[in-house]
């Protein structure tokens, strides 16, 4: 139960829960620009409300100075990191479909008992369906799973962002999952890009997703010299722990905006539902004019 309990802190951090404000959409509740408040209170329903919208720094696309040569956003006030959460050009009809390969630090030996923490079926189908996407993996992921991390760090369908090698949070509270100081969090990125340089990833682009969503201005100080954009999200999927993919994709379907960005997950043990959730959302946003694009180009409109 205590493993269960805290997986489950780990997937609710990533915004895959079904709580948060008005039915569970994330970035309903903007902080002004130049706040940096995504780190929930204790208690807080989603680490997604409180998320600046893209752009809210003020910032325009340049080019990358990290991994990738994606678009990111110039620093925030005082340098800060970045936060893009959804496209500023808000009429094109485009969606960025993201999914987070969570694995933490410490989840080896539950992997060695055979607990899948990856979803090679959810990958097939979106290559399947030609659905460009982004996926926020950890390091630890991409170690547990190299050929997978390789396969999709080498398919143009994919670009693959940092999710954090270890999947603690970068600040405290956050659903319960250790925290890492300001120089450990710094190292943690590095470890992460790394791992998938290891792996053979090479369509790494430098955006990096806090762990639970979590963060505040200590925290994008501290990544300030990683020289990567900060991507949350504007809708939640509520894909985690889910056993009814039809409520998933409603969700999703509900909440999709021009320019928004989805948070969803890669991972078969916690996230059981997504990949025939997935079938139902592509063509009935298909449906709706809408184009499916990877958050590097959704952020470089």
């Amino acid at each position: 139960m205590a493993a269960v309990a805290v997986l489950g802190a780990a997937l609710a951090g990533c915004a895959g829960g079904t709580g948060g404000p008005a039915g569970g959409r994330a970035g309903d509740r903007t902080p002004t620009a130049g706040t940096a408040s995504g780190a929930p209170a204790a208690g807080s329903p989603s680490p997604g409300a409180s998320a600046p919208a893209a752009g809210a720094q003020g910032a325009s696309p340049q080019a990358a100075a990290g991994p990738g040569r994606a678009p990111t956003l110039a620093p925030g006030p005082n340098g800060l990191t970045p936060v893009f959460a959804r496209a500023q050009q808000r009429t094109d009809k485009t969606v960025a479909l993201t999914f987070d390969a969570d694995m933490t630090a410490d989840q080896g030996p539950r992997a060695a008992a055979g607990e899948r923490f990856d979803n090679p079926q959810l990958v097939d189908t979106l290559r399947a369906l030609k659905v460009p996407s982004t996926i926020f993996m950890t390091g630890r992921w991409a170690e547990e799973y190299p050929d997978q991390a390789k396969a999709i760090g080498t398919d143009p369908t994919f670009e693959i962002a940092n999710h954090s090698y270890s999947h603690h949070a970068f600040t405290s509270p956050c659903y319960g999952l250790p925290a890492l100081d300001g120089a450990a969090a710094r190292s943690d990125v590095d470890r992460a890009f790394e791992a998938f340089r290891k792996a053979g990833a090479v369509n790494t682009v430098p955006y990096f997703r806090f762990p639970g969503g979590c963060y505040d201005d200590q925290a994008l100080r501290a990544l300030s010299t990683a020289k990567v954009t900060a991507v949350q999200w504007d809708v939640v999927s509520g894909d985690a722990f889910a056993t009814d993919p039809s409520a998933v994709a409603q969700q999703v379907l509900n909440g999709v905006r021009p320019g928004s960005v989805v948070v969803m997950h890669c991972t078969r043990s916690a996230a059981p539902v997504t990949e025939e959730a997935i079938r139902t959302i592509v063509p009935e946003l298909r449906k709706r004019g809408y184009r499916f694009v990877k958050v590097s180009e959704l952020m470089g409109t």
